[in-house]
């Protein structure tokens, strides 16, 4: 049976607040999707340079600052497309206050090239978006099935999930989205959260003291 080879995936984290960016690259076509840069774009570039691969995307799980803050500059050097959930878009236009918010120089970002939506197919053919509202509107998790990989954003963590308080939080739609969509993917999944460790979806299943499955 013919075997397609494992995706390129790295996974590290940036920023001032020190969100996991994960890059995804095609092994054949080298193409590759940035999730989530939140910093440090000059390393970024330097680790898709050194895998030999080509930034075409640079997807979003949700518009926070901590989760774009290196977006302006990627797009800049590469001429990669943003893509961002529709109802995040309000927090998107204020980038620069929520920069202020927390104490963190503004970086200019462009508008989103393109809005996702549920279950669209991403850039390299490899992977899939659903929307998983909850800790913002428009929160969005990637699912990579073949690799039994979900990038899961700010929405479930290691033992914990996404806070709710933020603007647009909202725990009933949090509770709903990580137990019918999150919990329902293979249970040897592969989690990334959106900072601190990666875990498991039959752990968090089991474990998870918010959300039981």
């Amino acid at each position: 049976m013919h075997q397609t080879p494992s995706l390129i995936r790295e996974t590290f984290p940036v920023g001032p607040l020190q969100c996991n960016c994960t890059l995804i690259g095609d092994p054949v076509s080298k193409k590759a999707i940035v999730v989530d840069p939140g910093g440090d774009h000059q390393f970024i570039l330097k680790r898709l340079d050194e895998l030999g691969l080509t930034l075409v995307s640079i997807i979003h799980t949700h518009a926070h600052l901590d989760h774009f803050l290196a977006s302006g500059e990627l797009k800049k050097a590469t001429g990669a497309t943003l893509h961002l959930h529709k109802e995040d878009q309000f927090l998107w236009d204020n980038l620069e206050m929520q920069c202020k918010m927390f104490g963190v120089p503004y970086t200019p970002v462009p508008a989103p090239d393109q809005w996702l939506s549920d279950d669209q197919e991403l850039a390299c053919g490899c992977g899939v978006a659903l929307h998983t509202p909850g800790h913002t509107p428009g929160s969005m998790s990637f699912w990579f099935p073949q690799d039994k990989l979900l990038i899961a954003g700010d929405t479930l963590f290691r033992r914990g999930i996404g806070r709710t308080d933020l603007w647009g939080g909202d725990y009933r739609q949090i509770e709903q989205s990580i137990r019918q969509r999150l919990y329902s993917l293979d249970e040897d999944a592969v989690v990334v959260t959106g900072h601190g460790p990666e875990t498991r979806i039959g752990e968090e299943i089991r474990e998870n003291p918010f959300i039981r499955g």
